[in-house]
C-alpha cells in the first residue's frame, strides 16, 4: 500500500497560527473566527491583499514551527508506519512573494522532522518527503512514486486531467467547503475518517 499526502492544509492546520499572527499585528479584531479563511477574507475585504501575501510568507517561513498538525494526523501516521509506504508530496514556492526571504521548503522539512515523530522515530522517511515548485511537478511526483492513494485539500489537483488514473483520489475537506460537490472524489472530513477508511482498505488488500 502506497499512500501520498499533501502537506499544507492537509497534514498541517494553519487556522490558529494565522489568527494569532494577524491579532499580534493588529490586522484583525480578536473576535474574528479563528480560521485562515476568515483572516484572508477580512484582509481582502479591507483592501489589504498585500498584507495577506506578506503574512503567508511569514507564517510558512519564520513561524512555521508554531503550526499544528490536524487532530488525528499523528495517530494516522503512527498506524500507517507499520502498514504502508507513506509519501508527503506537496507544492509551494521556494521563497515568499513578499517580505523576508525565508526558504519555505526547508521550513516545511524542518517541521516534518520535528513534529512527525513517534519518540525518535520519523513517521515519514526523509527520502519520501517532496516539495515541488508547481502543481504539474507535484502531480508528476505522485505518478513517479506510484501512489495508490492520494489525499489533498485541493479538488483542482485531484481532478486534473494529468492526475494518475489508477490512484484513488481522496479530498480532505474538514470544513465541508466542497460538500455535495466533490464529484468522483472520495471525501474525508477528518483524519479519523481517513484512518477508518485505510484500515478497511488494508483488510481488503490482505
Amino acid at each position: 500500500m502506497r499512500i501520498g499526502l499533501d502537506f499544507d492544509n492537509t497534514i498541517v492546520s494553519y487556522d490558529a497560527l494565522f489568527h494569532k499572527v494577524a491579532v499580534e499585528r493588529g490586522a484583525i479584531p480578536a473576535d474574528l473566527p479563528g480560521t485562515k479563511i476568515a483572516v484572508r477574507e477580512y484582509l481582502r475585504a479591507s483592501g489589504r491583499e498585500d498584507l495577506w501575501t506578506e503574512m503567508q510568507g511569514h507564517v510558512y517561513g519564520a513561524r512555521m514551527d508554531e503550526a499544528a498538525a490536524y487532530p488525528g494526523a499523528l495517530e494516522f501516521l503512527k498506524w500507517a508506519a507499520g502498514q504502508a509506504a507513506v509519501f508527503i508530496i506537496s507544492h509551494k514556492t521556494r521563497y515568499p512573494f513578499a517580505g523576508a526571504r525565508h526558504d519555505l521548503h526547508q521550513a516545511a522539512r524542518s517541521w516534518v522532522e520535528r513534529h512527525l515523530k513517534d519518540g525518535e522515530l520519523a513517521l515519514v522517511r526523509p527520502e519520501n518527503v517532496f516539495f515541488e515548485l508547481t502543481q504539474k511537478e507535484k502531480i508528476e511526483r505522485i505518478r513517479t512514486t506510484a501512489c495508490r492513494y492520494y489525499v489533498d485539500d485541493l479538488p483542482e489537483i485531484l481532478l486534473s486531467p494529468d492526475f494518475p488514473a489508477d490512484a484513488e483520489r481522496i479530498l480532505f475537506d474538514p470544513e465541508g467547503h466542497h460538500r455535495g460537490n466533490a464529484g468522483p472524489l472520495r471525501p474525508a472530513r477528518s483524519w479519523q475518517d481517513l484512518l477508518r477508511y485505510f484500515r478497511q482498505e488494508c483488510r481488503i488488500i490482505r
